[in-house]
């Protein structure tokens, strides 16, 4: 892992949507396609702006909107019916993903009246075939909810209003809008790493490790963004045989692993040499640095909501005991492509 810095400019903060903002405009037709952009990350992938860039947009009936993909973190495009249950990305079989259900063909149409999904843009290092652009066209007036069925905290609102009516803003004002709000959002994440560095050194009987940091940001009632660091802030400890290393997602919206050793088929129950401890986090111990050992998904649990069922508080520590000297690598199995990866020197 690249040696975070402690500042970063938002002119720093470069990413794939300053390119495409060139030569974008407004078709001059009676049915405008609009361009939006969806992610937004640092050079070296361990910042992230889980975002729909610009995450609120006005338009007319009949228009379209073609969001374009410009991260390496995959994302989807997904428009639900009011009141429908939001599926998970992932069902049964990991790396599958269950659509809402099923995917919809580009320039699909969205009333309300049923669910489009653009399936999976971008691709994780075990799959090339997300797409790129997605477009999706609206007929009728009304106020649409725009989720990511990867994030959970990744939304957004699309207005679209009669064609008689005046629209508030052009295009280039959506332009600037994705490329200030994803540097700042990106900036943001990097500017986490205080956070997590200073939980790494806040003292106990374990070694502390931060397993990614983040925090959720509103939009004025349009909806949520996150900004996540996708880092181990910690990534190169030492240790004695005999201690014991304790691992914590700080991120309040993505979950991560803690995974020595065969990355399993599906990373997100813990292997079967972790177990519960009586304070609510999981532990393992490693006497090989061939020896596997996965923490399983690392998360919080949902925030709670009026007129839902309370949720239990979920699992964001991991334990893991080394009683044997050696180098001992992991990663996070679900975000290792991006980078995050650690090590454990056992003296």
């Amino acid at each position: 892992m690249q040696e975070l810095q402690k500042k970063i400019s938002r002119r720093a903060a470069s990413f794939a949507v300053a390119a495409l903002l060139a030569g974008v405009a407004a078709s001059t037709a009676s049915a405008t396609q609009w361009r939006a952009f969806v992610g937004a990350q640092s050079p070296d992938l361990a910042s992230h702006a889980l975002a729909f860039l610009p995450n609120e947009v006005w338009i007319h009936a009949g228009d379209s909107i073609r969001w374009t993909h410009t991260s390496t973190a995959i994302h989807t495009v997904t428009f639900l019916t009011p009141g429908q249950i939001r599926p998970p990305n992932y069902g049964p079989i990991w790396g599958v993903p269950v659509g809402c259900p099923g995917n919809t063909p580009d320039g699909a149409s969205f009333d309300g009246s049923s669910c489009v999904n653009s399936g999976i843009l971008g691709s994780t290092e075990n799959s090339t075939t997300g797409l790129e652009t997605y477009s999706v066209s609206f007929p009728t007036p009304g106020n649409f909810k725009l989720v990511c069925l990867v994030h959970t905290d990744m939304t957004g609102t699309v207005h679209v209003l009669k064609p008689s009516d005046t629209l508030p803003y052009d295009q280039d004002f959506y332009n600037r809008e994705a490329q200030t709000d994803g540097a700042a959002l990106v900036a943001e994440a990097l500017g986490l790493t205080g956070r997590g560095i200073a939980e790494d050194n806040d003292g106990g009987s374990a070694v502390k490790v931060a397993a990614g940091v983040g925090e959720i940001v509103t939009t004025s009632g349009a909806g949520s963004q996150t900004a996540s660091l996708a880092r181990f802030l910690r990534n190169v400890v030492i240790v004695r045989v005999g201690d014991t290393v304790e691992w914590t997602n700080l991120d309040s919206s993505e979950p991560h692993t803690v995974t020595f050793g065969t990355e399993p088929a599906d990373p997100r129950p813990p292997s079967v040499n972790v177990s519960a401890t009586p304070d609510g986090a999981l532990q393992a111990t490693i006497s090989s640095p061939s020896e596997s050992a996965n923490s399983g998904v690392l998360k919080l649990a949902y925030q709670d909501r009026p007129n839902l069922a309370q949720s239990p508080p979920g699992v964001t520590r991991f334990r893991v005991t080394f009683t044997a000297p050696g180098t001992f690598n992991y990663i996070c199995a679900i975000h290792d492509y991006l980078g995050m990866k650690g090590t454990v020197i056992v003296h």
